[in-house]
């Protein structure tokens, strides 16, 4: 054998054996007359010690090892004189009496430590020696755990895992499809799947009523921190169950992996909050609810005066940061700068100084008196020594750019607390958002999503006023995943069709094969999808899912360590029927 234990294993309970431990070398000290060498692998780090004295020519041999060198070594477990406390192996070392260069290494790009000297671009390019770092290797081995809990669960609740398809038929379901050319069948293509959505739904018909699978889903569309082309979804359905009996079974996953991951107790039920007051009290369907600091509408109160921009927005409302008056001019022109970025698009910031002294100073002091100010801060319910900060304009377009200033804000003032979780359910969902490019209604969530019973009369007279069944799962200002209960039947679903702008043609050339398995005996069903990438990076307590998936992407889409995507031979794109068209300069 190559080893008899890890190197995260021995313990002062091992003292006196004899052992063998193979890996990689992490470091090396010289001190003269003894020569230290700390070896690595998964497990941990074990030191090796190697006397002159004892055996000068071993001590020779250590000496000339280089970082990542892979040895193997045999000795025996002697107890340290100075104890490392901060390792699990701290309080003993191997005298080693054999040593066994496996491999050598070349210098490595970057050091392979927690605290390392590479950048993101030279690790992403070299990811499998990232991977040797302990720290990506805690949160790899953090999903690994998810994933088992995630499967413990919803086995006991009796749900039963199934493989869908990878190629599919492309279907509209939001984002672009990455495609994929068929040879045996010219000029046609598959797509990867966004989600299983169709064939869970099939699985709910076919009798199958608690499906589950931890897939990989593909979307092609434009990068950032929580999203990658390729990433993985907690993918479940139920049938015969109606939104809370959905929520309750979710809710216990969540809680379950909160107290076998985390070891965190989450008592009593997720608050359920209506988008619309999400959207009100937050700026955002994925509210973060660590802090308070909700949004207050002070449309009616700041339109009583001349100000000519107040007057003219359809809304006026703001945040009230807790002892912030003290902001100079310099960081309060930051703010305005924050809120102005494009990604942002708000045209200016009003500030309102709520002074020690109770006097105010604001920056529309010219068009607002002092009791005015007064009245404003009573109802944001301010004290002494706070900063109101007020955007008007559209009113969805200001609520989502004070949502963001109201993030801004906490990140400032320290309220993210990456050990405090706060789970909520938003719920009473738009079933439709209406695009002025297309002038036409999208899905919010998807073309299968079920209208609330009683708003079913509201698709024929006003579509905009139809809410959905469904529930977004929401953690600390992330969306970790949602759902909705699924149209059954036909004629509700040809219904949902053509508001979308559906032909009937259309429609059954891109679904009839669901809307044809409609008519053998569909039962109410519903279901949920989580991003389990989400879910352990906020478990990580990281900002980037970059980093909890084993080799990801980079912002543009590619694997440099692999250098993909990449051109391919003329003679396969010839077996494909495909010709490369270059793009203009």
């Amino acid at each position: 054998m190559y080893r008899t234990h890890t190197c995260g294993e021995l313990r002062l309970i091992n003292k006196n054996e004899n052992v063998s431990l193979s890996g990689w070398v992490q470091r090396t000290r010289n001190l003269g007359g003894m020569t230290f060498v700390d070896i690595r692998d998964r497990y941990g780090i074990t030191q090796l010690v190697f006397d002159m004295d004892t055996n000068s020519e071993l001590c020779e041999q250590a000496r000339k090892l280089g970082r990542e060198y892979v040895i193997q070594v045999k000795g025996n477990v002697s107890e340290r004189s100075s104890k490392n406390s901060k390792m699990p192996t701290g309080d003993i070392e191997i005298l080693v009496t054999e040593i066994n260069i496996l491999n050598k290494s070349d210098v490595p790009p970057f050091t392979i430590e927690d605290d390392t000297d590479g950048g993101d671009d030279i690790r992403m390019k070299y990811r499998y020696l990232d991977l040797r770092r302990a720290t990506v290797r805690k949160n790899l081995e953090l999903r690994h755990r998810m994933g088992q809990e995630v499967r413990k669960y919803l086995d006991a609740q009796k749900f039963i895992e199934v493989e869908t398809p990878v190629l599919i038929k492309s279907t509209p379901e939001g984002a672009r499809d990455f495609v994929v050319p068929s040879r045996m069948n010219k000029n046609q293509f598959y797509a990867l799947p966004q989600s299983p959505q169709v064939f869970k739904q099939l699985l709910m018909i076919a009798g199958y009523d608690r499906y589950f699978q931890i897939v990989k889903c593909f979307r092609d569309e434009d990068l950032r921190a929580d999203r990658q082309p390729e990433f993985t979804q907690i993918d479940c359905e139920m049938a015969f169950v109606e939104q809370q009996d959905i929520i309750n079974v979710f809710e216990g996953l969540a809680k379950h992996l909160f107290k076998e991951v985390k070891g965190l107790d989450i008592e009593g039920d997720f608050i359920q909050m209506p988008y619309s007051e999400a959207i009100a009290n937050y700026g955002s369907d994925k509210p973060d609810l660590r802090f308070e600091m909700k949004i207050v509408d002070l449309t009616e109160l700041a339109k009583q005066n001349d100000f000519v921009v107040f007057n003219s927005a359809e809304y006026i409302g703001g945040i009230c940061a807790d002892s912030c008056a003290s902001y100079s001019r310099k960081e309060l022109d930051k703010l305005t700068k924050f809120v102005q970025r494009p990604q942002i698009g708000a045209k200016g910031l009003v500030y309102v100084k709520y002074n020690e002294d109770g006097s105010f100073k604001s920056s529309v002091d010219k068009f607002y008196s002092q009791d005015d100010l007064k009245k404003w801060a009573d109802l944001f319910n301010a004290k002494p020594g706070d900063l109101l900060l007020i955007l008007a304009g559209d009113r969805e377009k200001t609520l989502s750019q004070i949502g963001e200033l109201r993030l801004e804000m906490a990140n400032k003032l320290n309220l993210l607390d990456k050990d405090k979780f706060v789970p909520l359910w938003v719920v009473d969902f738009p079933l439709l958002e209406w695009d002025d490019d297309s002038s036409c209604f999208h899905a919010m969530h998807h073309p299968f999503t079920s209208p609330k019973k009683e708003d079913i009369e509201l698709m024929d007279t006003d579509p905009g006023k139809v809410r959905a069944n469904a529930y977004d799962l929401v953690i600390n200002g992330v969306e970790i995943g949602g759902g909705s209960i699924r149209i059954f039947n036909d004629e509700l679903q040809q219904k949902m069709f053509k508001l979308l702008g559906f032909s009937k043609e259309e429609a059954d050339a891109q679904f009839g094969f669901l809307m044809n398995a409609f008519k053998y005996g569909a039962p109410p069903h519903g279901g949920v999808a989580f991003g389990f990438d989400r879910w352990v990076s906020l478990f990580a307590g990281l900002d980037s899912i970059r980093d909890v998936i084993a080799f990801p992407k980079n912002n543009s889409g590619r694997d440099v360590m692999i250098d993909s995507p990449s051109e391919i031979a003329k003679e396969q794109l010839d077996e494909l029927f495909l010709k490369t068209i270059k793009p203009k300069e």
